[in-house]
């Protein structure tokens, strides 16, 4: 089989697989699952091993450690644990943009933001917060390694991945400043959050990713990125949850699934032929399933499904739109002081 038949169909495999079992195993925010598989297996590439994945775990754990010693900080001294989540979300974009540990980035950036703000309302929404968090890796991962057997990847030269890492770490005074960037567009999100954890938790999600994808982008394609990609993920959630209304079950959900995968693997390895890029597919299945999971979970809990699917999704607008003016405004700043070094 060739290797792009073989990654389409691992990537529409994986996250489907992940949500079928997250949803079967009731974990908690089962739609965490599914998003993670949809993050680790879009990087071509064999399963993280054990080592790699058990640290990871631990690096979340870690990270959600530094979320629970920070409640009480927020409890009684608000500006010095900002101030903390500041200097934590800058460390995560670090990671991402120097580095280049995607994974490990986003990652803590979800820990230490969504756990910190859960335990201002109480223990139990934190602890909810932490299993999903490490129950989602951990099913992720398993699915992943499930399924890479049967669709491997070809042996890469060694050389690839060294130059690949060499070149990340060039220009570190442009990628301090993307950092820099990333951290501002999340902070005020996480404001948002600590004013209701329990209704803005997605929107969260939604601009730690949307920090992870404006590291990559520059300030021409960052509209059509940002903005396109959280409208057609919205798109997609409608299209999901209507085929799904039709019969409603785990197993018409997981073949739902299974197909849009298929859909947005074939775009993102261009089997078909798309103008856009490939982490533009990517950000939109990652907004659908943040749409989808807890329009499914309104349904279970007895709320008006569609009221506050549109609230969610005016949110995700109005981030995306918050995103979209910082990239712009920090690059005018940036290009204004250097034509004043350059004056001098």
């Amino acid at each position: 089989m060739h290797i792009q038949a073989r990654r389409i169909f691992r990537l529409a495999l994986v996250p489907s697989l992940a949500l079928a079992a997250a949803y079967a195993m009731q974990m908690p925010l089962p739609f965490i699952a599914p998003l993670f598989a949809f993050i680790l297996t879009a990087i071509p590439g064999p399963p993280l091993p054990a080592k790699k994945i058990i640290g990871l775990i631990l690096l979340v754990i870690i990270t959600l450690g530094f979320g629970i010693i920070l409640i009480p900080l927020l409890m009684h001294f608000q500006f010095t644990a900002v101030l903390l989540v500041a200097m934590g979300l800058y460390l995560s974009s670090y990671l991402t943009v120097n580095l280049n540990k995607n994974l490990p980035g986003a990652f803590m950036a979800m820990g230490l933001t969504m756990v910190s703000a859960a335990g201002t309302v109480n223990d139990v929404l934190a602890t909810l917060i932490i299993q999903s968090l490490i129950l989602g890796i951990i099913f992720a991962s398993i699915c992943q390694a499930l399924v890479y057997p049967f669709f491997p990847e070809d042996p890469a030269p060694a050389q690839i991945a060294a130059a690949q890492t060499d070149e990340n770490l060039k220009n570190s005074e442009q990628s301090n400043w993307i950092a820099i960037r990333s951290t501002l567009i999340v902070l005020p999100a996480y404001l948002l959050l600590l004013s209701n954890p329990g209704v803005y938790m997605p929107i969260m999600m939604k601009a730690v990713l949307l920090s992870q994808q404006s590291s990559t982008l520059d300030t021409q394609s960052a509209a059509r990125e940002l903005i396109g990609s959280t409208f057609m993920g919205g798109v997609f959630a409608v299209l999901l949850w209507l085929g799904l209304g039709i019969w409603p079950n785990l197993w018409m959900f997981f073949l739902w699934m299974l197909l849009f995968s298929l859909y947005f693997s074939c775009k993102i390895y261009r089997l078909i032929k798309t103008r856009l890029t490939a982490s533009f597919w990517l950000n939109t299945a990652i907004t659908m399933l943040i749409l989808i999971g807890p329009a499914v979970e309104d349904t279970n809990n007895g709320k008006d499904v569609y009221s506050a699917f549109f609230i969610r999704l005016s949110l995700f607008v109005g981030i995306t739109l918050y995103a979209l003016a910082a990239v712009y405004f920090l690059e005018y700043l940036r290009a204004r002081k250097r034509n004043r070094n350059y004056a001098l």
